[in-house]
C-alpha cells in the first residue's frame, strides 16, 4: 500500500498551496454529519451491544396530584454533579407513567439488591396493579415513597428535564440519601440478572 502524503512530505507546494489544503482539511473537519453520510446503527443489534454493559437497578417512585403511588423499575440511573449533587435517569417517551413524572415536584431513585429483584420484575411487569404492595415502604418528608431495604435511596427534586431522542432524560437534585452496606446490589447484564462476584472484603 502506498503511503499517504503529508504536507510535509510535499516540498514542491508552494506556502499558498499548503494554506489551501489546509484549509480544505479544516473545512471537511467541521463538516456536520448528513443522512447520506452516516452508518445506519441497527436499533436491535444496538440494544444488545449495550446490553454488554453491566448496571444497577433501580425502582423509581413518586406520587400524583391524586396521592397515587407511582413506581417504575430501571437502570438508566447514573450519576451526574457533586456540586451541586445531580443524578440522572430516563424514560421511555410512550410510557403511561411519563407525565406523572413530568409533573411531581419530588422523586426517589431506590437502588435494589439482589434479594429484591422479585420486586423489581414486578415493579417492570404492567400486569401487577398493586406493586407496591410488593415491598413495604413508608413515605418521606416530601411524600415519595421509599422503598424498605434497598441498597441506597436517593430522595431527588425534580430538577431538569430534557429531550433525548424517543427517551426523556430527568435531572434530579439530591436533597437526602440513605445507604445499606449489608446488601449486595442487583446487576443487570445482557438482559438479566447477575451477582457480583468480587468479594466485598476486594472492594
Amino acid at each position: 500500500m502506498t503511503p499517504t502524503a503529508t504536507l510535509q512530505d510535499c516540498p514542491s507546494q508552494t506556502a499558498e498551496q499548503r494554506q489551501a489544503v489546509s484549509a480544505q482539511a479544516l473545512a471537511a473537519a467541521d463538516a456536520k454529519p448528513t443522512p447520506s453520510n452516516l452508518n445506519v446503527v441497527d436499533s436491535r443489534a444496538f440494544r444488545q451491544a449495550l446490553g454488554h454493559f453491566p448496571t444497577g437497578v433501580a425502582i423509581v417512585t413518586t406520587r400524583c396530584s391524586d396521592g397515587r403511588a407511582v413506581g417504575l423499575t430501571i437502570n438508566s440511573f447514573t450519576s451526574l454533579s457533586l456540586e451541586p449533587p445531580l443524578v440522572m435517569w430516563s424514560l421511555v417517551n410512550h410510557s403511561p407513567s411519563l407525565e406523572v413524572f413530568e409533573n411531581c415536584s419530588h422523586f426517589a431513585i431506590n437502588v435494589i439488591s439482589q434479594e429484591q429483584v422479585p420486586v423489581a420484575l414486578g415493579f417492570a411487569n404492567s400486569q401487577v396493579k398493586d406493586k407496591f404492595s410488593l415491598v413495604s415502604h413508608v413515605d418521606g418528608e416530601e411524600g415519595v415513597p421509599l422503598l424498605d431495604d434497598c441498597v441506597a435511596t436517593f430522595v431527588c427534586e425534580n430538577y431538569r428535564q430534557h429531550e433525548g431522542g424517543d427517551h426523556t432524560l430527568f435531572i434530579g437534585r439530591v436533597v437526602r440519601h440513605t445507604t445499606l452496606t449489608e446488601h449486595e446490589p442487583a446487576v443487570f447484564h445482557r438482559g438479566r440478572f447477575a451477582n457480583l462476584t468480587t468479594p466485598s472484603g476486594d472492594r
